[in-house]
């Protein structure tokens, strides 16, 4: 793992740990990578529930609830599937959060209309979710390992925004 994904980590533990809340990760293409940036932190399990790779649709379905027609009409490489798979790790997982990825890491397995290196990401609660996209294709450790960074990110990006303090219109 590299420097930058222990920052992000141990920035995400800090907020986590105040909040006193609990993150879990529904993984497919990433298999694992972002539950293990999580864990990094000593401590994680404070916070940190479990993940389910769901790297089949079949998975994605039974243990996500994941929506079988968007999985046959969409393919498992869209937006609608990484919301699915952050609400579906919420309730499966008994999180505040999740956050998941599916996409097409290569070298193979591509199309035109989604070719290599198209992942999505997602991340939030059962009541609000954020996306990415990222779409160029580097190579699969390479994909991975932005894969992995970029939701990182994102999550830190929605914990402070969930977290910020409330201004007194918001109030």
């Amino acid at each position: 793992m590299d420097f930058e994904a222990k920052i992000i980590s141990r920035e995400v533990s800090e907020i986590l740990w105040e909040t006193e809340k609990t993150v879990g990760t529904a993984e497919s293409c990433t298999g694992g990578r972002i539950a293990e940036a999580i864990i990094s932190v000593p401590g994680a399990s404070k916070y940190f529930k479990g993940g389910i790779i769901s790297y089949v649709n079949e998975i994605k379905e039974r243990l996500l609830n994941v929506d079988s027609q968007v999985l046959e009409e969409k393919t498992a490489v869209c937006e609608e599937v990484a919301i699915q798979m952050v609400k579906g790790a919420c309730k499966a997982l008994n999180t505040d959060y999740a956050i998941s990825a599916t996409g097409i890491a290569g070298p193979s397995g591509g199309t035109k209309e989604i070719p290599v290196g198209t992942i999505w990401l997602a991340c939030g609660s059962l009541d609000r979710v954020v996306t990415l996209k990222v779409e160029e294709d580097h190579g699969r450790d390479i994909n991975l390992a932005i894969a992995t960074n970029k939701a990182m990110e994102l999550f830190l990006n929605f914990l402070k925004e969930e977290n910020a303090p409330k201004t007194l219109e918001e109030s």
